[in-house]
């Protein structure tokens, strides 16, 4: 391990590759909202289809940025050393929170064409959906919907707009601001993040209810934030940016603890199916009735494979997780496996009876996707790609786990 590594990288990336990134992924995020909304005026199955394909792709986006919040709460609540050169990345994803607000307005247009309890005759004939609903009602899915933008886009303001003040003064007061709200901060996120997955996912299936399902979305967040950052890196590397401040022993870190929430993510899974399985009560089985069908049982196999299986592994080697582009290669895997996760939790409650594919479901992919790429680029155009003056950097550019 070196002991005499200094910060010799420009703190910020080339204006020109920020801007460039910026462009393409804005270009790319406005060609596939012009064609999704296109599209969704063609008929009303396709008007179906797009607020589906929409939920998916923004279910997507939005828990990769939670995944970032929580990496960020949990840097600070755990006063770690290691990832202070890579945080930065973390506070420019999960500060398109607030973005994600916007995007979710054609969620509310939909509320109709998406959930089930949200039809004023369904409740009326449906002693279940009755009694569930004083939670499960327009006005209150609102109000909480608002709450949690508030909550998540709050704690990302205050810790970055605190690191970006470190970076012209260097007060150290600001860590030790940073790191007293994070207690509250991590209370405060797991409650809204819990919630919002009963409300916008689950909630598709008003019957069917699951204690382990805002887990469940949660590990899947954190491993896509954690491929999201893995190629972040790569990005910022190959542009130049911060090749001697984000070493080969973080890059290793991320693959571990990508490899790690995996294994999360299985345990969370089987657990809830095996519970299920085993209590064998019809309204909780027939969720996975649903995706047993045609075409979704295939789908459900290749989560098994390729989420848990292959990955698994891939990356127990040392070697894949400390080399870039096989790091790379399993990261694209990653953000891959958890979009068909999320398609495989909504996409059965549009198609009951077999699998479906829409060309909808790659145009809103591209706009959603593109909108929150851009966003995360537009960020490293103004301030500094790394938290340049945090009393932990030089300690976390000599770290090394080898």
């Amino acid at each position: 391990m070196g002991h005499d590594k200094q910060f010799t990288d420009a703190p910020k990336l080339d204006a020109g590759m920020a801007d460039k990134a910026f462009k393409i992924a804005a270009a790319v995020g406005a060609v596939g909202i012009l064609a999704s909304v296109g599209l969704a005026f063609s008929g009303d199955e396709a008007k179906h289809q797009f607020f589906f394909s929409w939920l998916t792709a923004f279910m997507w986006c939005l828990t990769i940025g939670l995944g970032a919040l929580f990496f960020i709460i949990i840097h600070h609540l755990t006063r770690a050393t290691w990832s202070a050169s890579t945080r930065r990345i973390a506070e420019n994803v999960a500060i398109n929170l607030p973005l994600m607000a916007i995007l979710f307005i054609p969620i509310a247009i939909g509320l109709h064409d998406l959930y089930h309890w949200s039809h004023e005759e369904a409740v009326a004939n449906d002693p279940i959906l009755k009694w569930k609903a004083g939670y499960l009602n327009a006005p209150f899915f609102f109000v909480r919907a608002a709450v949690y933008f508030a909550v998540w886009g709050g704690l990302a303001w205050f810790f970055r707009s605190n690191s970006v003040k470190q970076d012209e003064s260097g007060d150290e007061a600001l860590s030790f601001k940073m790191r007293r709200l994070a207690p509250v901060g991590i209370l405060t996120f797991a409650l809204s993040a819990t919630f919002a997955a009963f409300d916008w996912t689950m909630s598709l299936d008003p019957h069917w209810f699951s204690t382990m399902f805002g887990v469940y979305t949660f590990a899947g967040g954190v491993v896509s934030w954690f491929a999201f950052g893995i190629l972040a890196i790569a990005w910022l590397q190959k542009s130049g940016a911060l090749k001697h401040t984000i070493t080969t022993g973080n890059r290793h870190d991320f693959g571990k603890l990508m490899f790690g929430f995996i294994v999360f993510w299985a345990y969370v899974t089987f657990s809830q199916y095996y519970l299920i399985w085993y209590a064998n009560i019809p309204e909780e089985t027939a969720w996975f009735a649903h995706r047993s069908v045609e075409g979704w049982s295939n789908i459900g196999a290749l989560i098994i494979i390729g989420h848990f299986i292959v990955p698994f592994w891939v990356l127990l080697s040392r070697h894949v997780k400390r080399f870039p582009l096989s790091l790379n290669l399993a990261a694209v895997w990653m953000l891959l496996m958890h979009f068909v996760d999320l398609y495989f939790v909504i996409m059965p409650t549009l198609h009951h009876h077999g699998l479906h594919f829409h060309v909808l479901d790659l145009t809103t992919l591209l706009g959603v996707g593109g909108v929150f790429v851009a966003a995360f680029a537009f960020r490293f155009k103004k301030d500094a790609a790394v938290a340049h003056k945090d009393p932990q950097l030089l300690a976390s550019m000599r770290y090394d786990n080898a």
